[in-house]
Formats: C-alpha cells, structure tokens, sequence
C-alpha cells in the first residue's frame, strides 16, 4: 500500500519542540532554558537520565568543535545514545530532498541536531518531514543555541538581565542575530550592533529585535561607528569577523573591519565591562590577546556553558 505524500510545510510553521529561531520563544520559555542551563554549568552530572532510550542523531556539515561536542556530551550524560552524521554521510549528499530524508531519519531517531548551510525554512521544512524535534545549531541567518548559552553565562556572571547592555562589535551575523531576539525577551535589556557599513544585521532580524524589544521595555539598535556606542556597556561582545561556512566578495573587506578590533583602548571605556567572544577567535584580528586573556575576559567560561546550554535544550525538546 502507497502512503500518502505529505503536503508541503509553511515554512514559517513553528515546530512546538524544536529550536530553530530564538524568535520563536517566548521570554517564560528562554529564561526556563537560562535556568536549566545554569543549574547543569554547577553540576554537569546529572542524578536523572531523562533521555535513556533516547536516540539523537547530529549532523555537522561545517566545522565545530564546541557546539558538535557538547551537544554529544550533553546528549550522553543525560542518558541518549548519540549517531554522529558528518557532510557526506546522508543521502542528502547525492541529491535526496531534504523532506525525504526526514521522513526516513524521524522514523529512526528523536531528535536531531543540524549545523549546515541550509536555512531556517528548510530546517522548519526537515521538522514538519521527520515529525521529531531539530536543533539549529547554526545555520545561516542565526546560532540560537549560541545565543542561549551567551545569556545563560550573562545571568550566571551578572545574577539579573534586566536593565543588561550589551555592545556588540563586529559582523552582524548569525551569532549577532541570536544574540538580538534572545536579548530582546529580556525585560529592560538592550543590545548596541556597532558594525562595519554593509556588514549590519539583515534588516528583516534588526526590525523584529527591534519591535520585540520595544514591547519588553528594551532596545536593540545599530550604529556603524564605535564612537557611537553610548555609555553603560556592561558587556562587550565581538565574533570572528569571517563567520563559519561564508566568504565575502570584497578583497579588501578588513580594512572595514580593522576599526572595530576589541583592544585595550577600546575596553577602557567601559572600566566594569566583560568581554564576550563566541570562539573561535582570531587573535590580533578582531580581539588582542591582552583582552581575550585577560581579567575582563569571561570567554572561556563562556564557552564551558555550551556543555550544559546543549543540555537544557536537549531537555527541553525531548524530556
């Protein structure tokens, strides 16, 4: 008997548990993922395996070396076996339509966790296919897994988000977008985008941070010199100015970015901020080594609470 052929998704349908954009939380549901998050950084084993039995598949067709291992760790320590799919290993690779794919793949795991060049709309499309959740854990208009773990680490170090500022530096890119809707919930928080002139974040992501912002009593705004960054930054932020899996057309394209390296004269601005860096890091490019290294710098306890962000958001979509 022939089944039926699945009628094609709307893209912008939301899959109640996946996570494919920080857009489509609500601010109960960011900051229950926050404090999971938190809770799993202090204590990285569990009593509970609430996933034995579980089966996550991972498929990472661009590189990654914290956010492939911790959602394989976190996956493992909450008890899921995990299969590891690398950017040759699908069908997907000979031409299979991605919605046949997911039909296969939601027939044999849980859950799975994508880092791939496609869209947030063909990741909404694999969800509807599979009928299981997906974690985005990067695709080209935003890193919302990033964007949890950045805030948790901000509630960790700052114990409260209202009232935050944070300066972002640098490409407005798929980390700066998550960092935008997930900022945006947060009650009173703003967030300052200084980024080179043609390198902004896409309009589209910039007015719906903006709108959702508005409505929590925050601000999202965008300027394209650092001189412009107002005073009361409790956060400076910057990413490599070559995001994973892009090129730019313009040869000469550091040279517009070289003013918007995070050094020392620039952190000295803000005496009591940190600074924020989502790694890798291209040292003496975007930041010095005397910041990234230095006291302000809480990067690489940042990078630690992606373990336990992978954790809460493997929890929350499966448990």
């Amino acid at each position: 008997m022939t089944e039926p052929m699945p009628v094609r998704p709307d893209p912008r349908t939301r899959s109640p548990r996946s996570l494919i954009s920080l857009y489509d939380l609500s601010t109960d549901e960011l900051l229950g993922l926050v404090r999971r998050s938190c809770a799993w950084y202090e204590d990285r084993r569990p009593q509970e395996r609430p996933l034995r039995d579980r089966v996550v598949g991972t498929l990472f067709t661009h590189t990654s070396t914290r956010t492939r291992t911790a959602f394989t760790s976190g996956a493992a320590r909450l008890g899921a076996t995990v299969i590891a799919f690398g950017p040759n290993d699908l069908q997907l690779a000979t031409g299979e339509l991605l919605s046949d794919t997911g039909r296969i793949l939601g027939g044999m795991l849980d859950a799975l966790v994508v880092r791939s060049a496609v869209g947030e709309d063909d990741l909404r499309e694999f969800a509807w296919s599979a009928s299981i959740p997906v974690v985005n854990a990067m695709a080209r208009e935003e890193h919302p897994t990033q964007g949890i773990s950045d805030i948790s680490m901000l509630a960790r170090h700052f114990g409260s988000l209202q009232g935050l500022h944070l300066a972002y530096v640098g490409e407005g890119n798929n980390t700066a977008a998550a960092l935008a809707y997930g900022l945006a919930l947060i009650p009173g928080a703003s967030m300052t985008l200084a980024t080179p002139t043609g390198y902004g974040l896409d309009p589209t992501a910039l007015a719906r941070a903006r709108k959702t912002a508005e409505q929590a009593g925050g601000n999202v705004v965008e300027v394209h010199d650092v001189d412009d960054i107002r005073d009361g930054v409790d956060v400076v932020y910057t990413t490599q100015w070559q995001t994973t899996g892009t090129t730019k057309s313009d040869p000469d394209w550091r040279t517009a970015f070289q003013p918007f390296a995070v050094d020392e004269r620039l952190m000295a601005r803000w005496p009591e901020a940190v600074f924020m860096h989502d790694l890798p890091a291209r040292r003496g490019e975007e930041v010095t080594d005397a910041v990234l290294d230095g006291p302000r710098s809480i990067a690489w306890a940042q990078a630690q609470m992606k373990l336990a962000s992978a954790m809460a958001v493997l929890d929350w979509c499966l448990a």
